[in-house]
């Protein structure tokens, strides 16, 4: 029998809780008309709708009852890293105390803050030997090209590469033309930053499902700054952790992009791109958030995946474009432009492993990126690298994770 609906009425009513004076919630009553052959029926019906927030804020009795300081320290502290391998007089304890044992930062509350980032590097996706890589690099870094800071450097000799010109680039690379502490960081983009967002705090196994029966009784498990008592749910601080990894170092409410040296920096970079991916990110965050106070777990659900697949984006298109980028800057002559762009293009590639399209499968598996990072570093690495092979691998990248090209 056809049905049709006409819809008559619908009155707005919002309604607030006592554990959530702040509501979120709207609730729609709408009276229909079902028409059936002989007989008119009207039916009224509520329907519950959560709100998109203008803002990543919520508050619960007035106080905030978000907070990431955890993660606002991981990626300062991956600044500092960054900073500390680009300069010859740090040490290899020095590094590897800031890396494993979180202590040595100029900045010294971070000494304090109890967190590491080589503790949350390769945690979920992946393999477990990617954490080793970070190990290994600070070793190279400091005794193979620190001790050759000012020496020339050439094909299978660390040391020096300057591009000619005034103003030609200099970079202190190893025997295969590759600057340590450029691999370094932005495989930390893919190996920290996404990894934990995308396969840790945002994923339903690992953090938000085993969370859903606490979130459902209101069972408060953090005290946030500023609260006498416990004041936010476990699912609540996952999902807050899970943004601070990417905006941790700004004002949660109207963070700027760019900010560090991991993901939200190059965020900005592919807006170029995909004009309004940031904007997409960040209120998928807020209305996530949201349905998680309004225990709307399908419209939380739905919000990670947009988060999950947009931010991994960000690693393919980076990924392709420095591999394009340093082989034309081969072509021209500019060794150290090169291997600039190709030491952050092979970071790049390190962290293809740690993302999740919009079906939940990374882009690339664990083997196959290795395979790409062994085909780049193959004989004396970046220098007998061609432009023709480095688009070849970029037309690779692009077909696998359905990005447009670039450059």
């Amino acid at each position: 029998m056809k049905k049709r609906l006409t819809l008559l009425l619908c009155v707005l009513a919002i309604v607030s809780c006592a554990k959530e004076p702040e509501t979120i919630i709207e609730y729609q009553t709408v009276e229909k008309i079902v028409e059936t052959p002989g007989e008119t029926v009207t039916v009224v019906e509520t329907v519950e709708t959560v709100l998109p927030p203008d803002a990543y804020s919520f508050t619960r009795g007035g106080v905030s009852t978000v907070y990431y300081s955890g993660q606002t320290a991981r990626v300062k502290m991956a600044s500092e890293i960054y900073s500390a391998l680009k300069t010859e007089t740090y040490t290899q304890t020095q590094i590897d105390a800031m890396f494993s044992l979180g202590t040595g930062f100029t900045d010294t509350t971070l000494d304090t803050s109890g967190k590491t980032v080589r503790s949350k590097t390769a945690s979920y996706g992946g393999s477990a030997t990617v954490k080793s890589l970070f190990d290994g690099w600070i070793t190279e870094a400091t005794s193979v090209v620190f001790p050759v800071w000012n020496t020339n450097g050439s094909k299978g000799v660390a040391g020096q590469v300057t591009d000619p010109g005034t103003g030609g680039r200099s970079v202190r690379v190893n025997a295969k033309g590759m600057e340590i502490n450029q691999i370094f960081t932005k495989g930390l983009i893919g190996a920290m930053a996404l990894d934990q967002i995308v396969n840790g705090y945002l994923d339903k196994t690992e953090k938000l499902d085993a969370a859903q029966a606490g979130n459902d009784a209101g069972d408060f498990a953090y005290t946030s700054p500023g609260a006498t008592e416990a004041n936010v749910t476990k699912m609540e601080h996952y999902w807050d952790e899970g943004f601070g990894y990417l905006y941790g170092q700004d004002n949660q409410a109207f963070p700027a992009l760019g900010k560090g040296v991991l993901l939200n920096k190059y965020l900005k970079k592919v807006e170029s791109n995909e004009p309004g991916i940031s904007k997409n990110i960040y209120n998928a965050f807020a209305l996530g958030r949201a349905a998680i106070v309004a225990k709307n777990y399908t419209l939380r659900d739905e919000q990670a995946t947009i988060i999950k697949s947009e931010l991994s984006k960000v690693i393919g298109y980076k990924a392709a474009f420095y591999l394009r980028g340093g082989g034309k800057n081969i072509t021209e002559g500019k060794m150290a432009d090169a291997f600039h762009a190709l030491s952050e293009g092979y970071g790049f590639i390190l962290s293809l492993q740690f993302t999740k399209d919009a079906n939940g499968a990374a882009y690339f598996t664990n083997a196959e990126v290795n395979a790409f990072l062994e085909r780049l570093s193959a004989g004396d690495g970046f220098w007998d690298r061609t432009e023709d092979e480095l688009k070849a691998m970029a037309t690779e990248i692009d077909a696998k994770t359905g990005l447009p090209a670039t450059n």
